[in-house]
């Protein structure tokens, strides 16, 4: 049952690291924020990894076209994804902004079935339908407040954060590596791209924000410790289980969110939250028991 606890930590990390860049972006444009996720997460991975060699040696890894069309395929559509996650907090508030983008557990079952071979349980389904209610309870929808803009940037978001952990899975599955190292190579490499995509993007086409990270560095090398602690849960769990399981306990992440968003972000919850809150541990429960 190790994927339970990577994933507890994955989405207390990235409760954590949203809330940051929900601050960040207040200063920041949406790719700066979005670098700032991944900025100093490269040698942070980096130890991790040369940790795991060192506590358990195994071979090294063996690049393979599919292995690096997955990789490189998931750091491009994870930078998409947190950039629209970014979009959806300027678009809206904290709170909603992370609920909308919670369809992923959902998206993530209906892809994997059709295209990755994967089978959950009919309790499983069950689970993963139950976190997505709550996520939509969460997140404040209704037919009377609903607005198309924000409802399509959540749906996409989530679809493109789907996408990145179904690739990551993939890319996990076929290193030929034991686990965790297995999902240590697939983070670094892919948090290294990132980076440089993105810092080649910023040199050239925003060089000011470069300028604007530095200003607010406390805050950015935050951001990549969170995001990176966050990562490896999320990886680790991902290579352990299936992803939908694994985002639908991962949806606990809102528990931690809302606690920031009251304590930290001082912004109000409205009385449905609690029935949300409660849905979202009923749907946690089924997926560990499958």
């Amino acid at each position: 049952m190790e994927w339970i606890a990577f994933s507890v930590l994955a989405a207390f990390s990235q409760a954590w690291r949203n809330a940051l860049q929900s601050k960040l972006s207040q200063h920041a444009s949406v790719a700066a924020v979005t670098l700032s996720r991944f900025l100093l997460a490269s040698p942070i991975a980096g130890i991790y990894l040369l940790g795991l060699y060192y506590w358990q040696p195994a071979p090294s890894l063996s690049l393979s076209a599919p292995f690096l069309s997955y990789i490189v395929a998931a750091s491009v559509i994870q930078i998409i994804a947190t950039g629209l996650m970014v979009l959806l907090f300027k678009q809206s508030n904290y709170a909603i902004g992370a609920g909308l983008a919670k369809s992923e557990a959902l998206v993530a079952a209906i892809l994997g079935m059709l295209f990755f071979g994967s089978t959950l349980s009919y309790l499983g389904w069950f689970g993963v339908a139950l976190g997505s209610i709550a996520v939509l309870l969460l997140s404040g929808f209704s037919l009377k407040n609903f607005n198309l803009t924000t409802a399509l940037l959540g749906l996409c978001c989530g679809t493109a954060f789907a996408l990145t952990s179904l690739w990551v899975r993939e890319a996990s599955l076929i290193s030929g590596l034991p686990f965790p190292h297995s999902a240590g190579w697939v983070l670094l490499l892919v948090i290294g791209i990132q980076t440089l995509i993105l810092g080649a993007y910023l040199r050239c086409k925003e060089p000011h924000s470069i300028t604007t990270l530095w200003q607010h560095r406390t805050q950015v090398s935050w951001i990549s410790l969170t995001s990176c602690i966050g990562s490896i849960g999320w990886f680790s769990a991902m290579s352990l289980q299936h992803v939908a399981y694994v985002k639908t306990l991962g949806q606990i992440e809102v528990f931690f969110t809302m606690a920031i968003s009251v304590w930290w972000l001082k912004q109000p919850l409205k009385t449905r939250d609690s029935l949300g809150l409660i849905l979202i541990a009923l749907a946690a429960c089924l997926v560990m028991l499958t």
